[in-house]
């Protein structure tokens, strides 16, 4: 009897370190679904349309994967490109891109930003968070003044908060 308890202990360290190191090689991750991304770009142009503002919103994955567009009427046809450049930004750094954009006048280390491809230092993307993790962005073109897409962005954004929990 000795002998099978200790084949069986065996075999369960062996079973848990192989589960401990199958866990190190595989990550969880949260992310971004069509209906989160399209409630958050369906309310981004909202906001903005009641301020008077014809926007486009792109919302991304955390891959800064495009998974929502919209582009209200009258919006500029420059809109779509600003605001997919600004939520892959926002993405890809997991910050605003209004607090990057100030950064970089200010560093000249991160002035080099907007020489990456597909960059776009200017203020509008904002990444959408589950408490610290960044599962996306959402990027608005067309107001006057990233400041105020900003705004909209940060707006519709809170209309989803009790998704992010």
């Amino acid at each position: 009897m000795n002998k099978s308890l200790s084949a069986l202990a065996i075999a369960s360290i062996a079973l848990l370190a192989a589960a401990g190191a199958q866990a190190e090689g595989v990550r969880t991750e949260r992310n971004m679904s069509l209906e989160l991304a399209n409630r958050i770009a369906t309310a981004a142009v909202a906001s903005c349309q009641d301020k008077g503002y014809a926007v486009t919103t792109t919302v991304v994955d955390r891959a800064g994967t495009v998974r929502a567009v919209q582009r209200a009427d009258n919006a500029g046809p420059h809109t779509v490109d600003a605001s997919r450049a600004k939520a892959y930004t926002s993405a890809s750094a997991k910050n605003t891109t209004l607090a990057m954009m100030e950064n970089a006048q200010k560093n000249p280390a991160a002035a080099t930003l907007v020489y990456l491809p597909g960059m776009l230092l200017v203020g509008g993307g904002v990444p959408v968070k589950v408490g610290n993790e960044v599962i996306g962005a959402v990027g608005i073109g067309g107001a006057p003044g990233g400041h105020l897409d900003e705004q909209c962005a940060v707006a519709a954004i809170a209309t989803v908060a009790d998704l992010l929990k």
